[in-house]
């Protein structure tokens, strides 16, 4: 067996020191070849006993003060870090004088500090007491592996007082530099601070622009994303890093021609190691299932020789909001127990609670909750008590969400409220506990969309208690506290351009053609028993059935239907993008389109994917 170790112990000889008349003893009469000497054994080190033996041997062998004994300390320090040991390069750090501590020495450590994700708040330790100490001054070598780290903790203040230190060094103009500036900044959400640094480097490299686009995807400026990646094509060939912004704003966007064309790029101009691949891999499944399409994500997941966590947490996720429960949780099964091995993570958890929600399976949530914690140690995070509390109070047994919300160990949120409130409607729960929770929704004050929420969910119950008054009444407060109803706005792409609707819009070019083609739609369905239910349109103002029918009709992604129906070819999968849940109408005309003009309808709303043909829905009926 290979002990790891660069000399054989019964092997090394160490020649005794030998005594010079005009001063110490010394190691070896040629002490500099003997440093040359352990510094090409280092570069044979491939493990950690190797490289401890190393460190001992220099230690019996060397001057501690001398600079050729320090230059080797800092290697064997350069050597542990690349070793992932950062306990071990600290301990090899800490037992150099302090005054020996070159700038070398302090940004190995830094750099071990920023690469280790347990570490990464230590980076900025280590270069504060760098600071204190004085001796050794932060140079371009120094910041970028700070700002990582500050990136990585999300440490906006942090970050600023480096930035200081940047300008104070002289140092505004170094590339690399401004590139930990702009992932810095990009990555705490301060996208003028990030787009100003970006706008005054007077060079950027690659690394630039990907750090540019990364920022602009992460705070869902997708189109401005795209466009900077247009203009980065001029100077520079993208690679890795750069599709998979891209190919994460083609997600954002829903834009399933850009993201196919993203994957054609990807298999005619780029060729990746392993570790990028597996990355590319993740970001084609995630867009793939974002924007609508479920076959061709699993087909990349299927051809992966190679898949991670995230590879595995992708794809039950796509499954999960696709309504494909079953498929979600087999998947979860291979990754875990058959040869796979793959660990679950809380993202996982959140992915399977999805999937168990999506398709009312209750029980088998509640036993993912608990197998979470009980047997890979997971805290359950705000996500995943969101999850199951609308899990169980869809299903009906709303006490019993309640009893989770009053227990969770963290204070609920304006999603769980709102969760609870719409299991109420939808459950018809009594009046008075929906007033409850429609009050406390309201006075988690988040934003505006909470308030509007929790009044037109509360129209909601009182329009199904057949309260007209008090609908009235909740339309009156709305009006008052300036608060608007969040609008319906779906969008459809042709021909790669997209096309968004607002409800009852008449802005776009085809209006004409699109609301004569409504009223086909509307004669077919009529034509075969299909009734509007005006329940569904609680705030619209009118008495009259008739003008709430209206309203339904120009609901947006019935705009956006109709234009696909007269837009693409026939028996072409419609694909349309809502910024709200789907109401029980239009949810009823959607599946009977399908039927009539024999197309499939693909529909993603603010919670999950439909996918309606042949006059029935993925959901089975469970939204």
């Amino acid at each position: 067996m290979s002990t790891g170790l660069l000399f054989h112990p019964l092997t090394l000889h160490v020649p005794p020191p030998t005594s010079t008349p005009n001063g110490p003893p010394q190691p070896f009469s040629t002490a500099g070849n003997h440093h040359r000497n352990i510094l090409s054994l280092s570069e044979t080190c491939t493990s950690m006993p190797q490289l401890k033996q190393l460190h001992a041997f220099t230690l019996r062998t060397t001057f501690p003060d001398e600079t050729a004994t320090l230059f080797l300390y800092g290697r064997i320090l350069q050597l542990s870090s690349s070793f992932s040991d950062v306990s071990y390069a600290s301990r090899v750090f800490d037992s150099i004088q302090q005054e020996n501590h070159s700038s070398f020495m302090w940004n190995t450590l830094i750099r071990a500090c920023a690469h280790d994700v347990s570490r990464k708040e230590d980076a900025f330790l280590v270069y504060r007491k760098m600071l204190e100490r004085g001796m050794s001054a932060p140079d371009k070598h120094t910041f970028p592996f700070v700002l990582k780290a500050c990136a990585y903790i999300f440490g906006l203040s942090e970050g600023k007082q480096v930035h200081c230190h940047v300008v104070k060094h002289g140092l505004s103009g170094d590339v690399y530099v401004n590139n930990g500036l702009i992932h810095l900044y990009g990555s705490c959400g301060c996208l003028h601070l990030a787009q100003k640094v970006f706008n005054d480097m007077p060079e950027r490299s690659l690394v630039s622009w990907n750090s540019m686009i990364d920022a602009l995807v992460r705070v869902g400026e997708y189109d401005s994303a795209l466009e900077l990646f247009r203009q980065m094509q001029r100077s520079f060939e993208p690679d890795g890093y750069t599709m998979q912004s891209v190919l994460s704003a083609c997600a954002g966007l829903g834009s399933l021609s850009l993201g196919t064309w993203a994957h054609a790029f990807l298999l005619r101009r780029c060729d990746f190691d392993v570790a990028m691949d597996v990355l590319i891999k993740n970001s084609l499944i995630e867009m793939y299932c974002k924007c609508g399409s479920l076959r061709m994500g699993e087909q990349v997941f299927k051809g992966m020789q190679k898949r991670d966590l995230a590879s595995w947490n992708a794809m039950i996720l796509g499954f999960a909001t696709h309504g494909r429960a079953e498929e979600a949780l087999g998947c979860f099964d291979r990754m875990v127990r058959k040869g796979e091995n793959v660990k679950p993570n809380s993202v996982t958890f959140v992915a399977l609670l999805i999937a168990c929600n999506h398709r009312g399976i209750v029980n088998k949530g509640r036993q993912y909750f608990d197998m979470m914690v009980r047997d890979y140690g997971i805290e359950p995070a705000l996500e995943h008590y969101g999850c199951i509390i609308d899990l169980v109070a869809r299903a009906g047994y709303i006490t019993e969400a309640i009893d989770m919300v009053m227990s969770m160990p963290m204070k609920p949120d304006a999603v769980i409220w709102r969760s609870l409130l719409g299991a109420c409607c939808k459950k018809g729960a009594s009046v008075e506990l929906s007033e409850e929770i429609a009050t406390r929704l309201i006075e988690t004050r988040e934003d505006n969309q909470s308030s509007s929420g929790a009044y037109v969910l509360l129209s909601r119950v009182y329009a199904s208690a057949r309260r007209w008054n008090d609908v009235g009444i909740v339309r009156k407060l709305m009006t008052e506290h300036g608060i608007r109803k969040e609008p319906g706005c779906s969008s459809i792409e042709i021909n790669g351009i997209s096309h968004d609707f607002f409800a009852g819009d008449t802005s776009h070019p085809h209006t004409k053609q699109i609301y004569k083609h409504l009223k086909v739609i509307d004669d077919k369905l009529r034509s075969i028993g299909y009734l509007p239910d005006p329940s569904q349109a609680p705030l619209v103002d009118s008495t009259n059935d008739g003008s709430k029918e209206y309203s339904l009709r120009l609901h947006s992604e019935r705009l956006a239907i109709a234009f696909g129906l007269i837009s693409l070819p026939p028996q072409t999968p419609i694909r349309v993008f809502k910024n709200l849940r789907v109401c029980g109408d239009c949810h009823e005309v959607t599946k009977l389109i399908s039927k009539v003009f024999n197309t499939e309808i693909i529909v993603r709303d603010r919670v999950r994917f439909h996918h309606f043909k042949d006059g029935s829905c993925s959901c089975s009926e469970y939204w």
